[in-house]
């Protein structure tokens, strides 16, 4: 098996011997190297290989005017219907954890937020950043519980201070 590897080659036509540039006369690529004579593509870059480059004239991004404002640090709300929880256990805790593991939510720093759409049937506890009214009416119908949790920045790392500790001393 080895011996038959090291006969095997590309096939016939695949491969093209390299253009040998600046060779003579005789060789058909000396002196202009197959550029012609002068002009933009006779130079070295030439700047023809620009993604939005427009022949020279202004391009369009320069020609229309700048628009709008762009927040340099965006608030990310991941947005849930209620019929997304009905995939939990009666009774469970359902926290951003719960999410994560359920694969509703991705990414890191995004705040959760429970819309109103779709059935409820079964009692759960659901922690999240905001509830839309609609969301909050169906979650205590089925006789659940709705808690806001503060959003802390962080996803799934580590609870702020509790009043009394040796952190929360340090900050005051």
């Amino acid at each position: 098996m080895s011996d038959l590897l090291a006969k095997l080659g590309p096939p016939e036509g695949a491969t093209r011997r390299e253009k040998r540039l600046g060779a003579g006369r005789g060789s058909g690529l000396g002196k202009t190297c197959g550029r012609g004579y002068k002009g933009q593509k006779a130079r070295n870059p030439g700047n023809l290989g620009k993604p939005h480059f427009q022949g020279g004239q202004t391009p369009i991004q320069r020609r229309l005017p700048k628009r709008g404002f762009r927040l340099p640090f965006p608030i990310k709300h991941i947005a849930l219907n209620v019929a997304d929880l009905e995939r939990f256990e009666k009774g469970a805790t359902v926290d951003e954890a719960a999410l994560r593991k359920a694969r509703l939510v991705q990414g890191t720093d995004e705040r959760i937020k429970i819309l109103g759409n779709g059935e409820l049937s079964k009692k759960l506890e659901v922690h999240a950043h905001s509830f839309s009214k609609g969301a909050l009416q169906k979650i205590e119908k089925a006789g659940g519980k709705a808690v806001v949790v503060a959003f802390t920045g962080k996803s799934t790392g580590p609870k702020p201070a509790e009043p009394g500790s040796k952190k929360a001393a340090k900050k005051s």
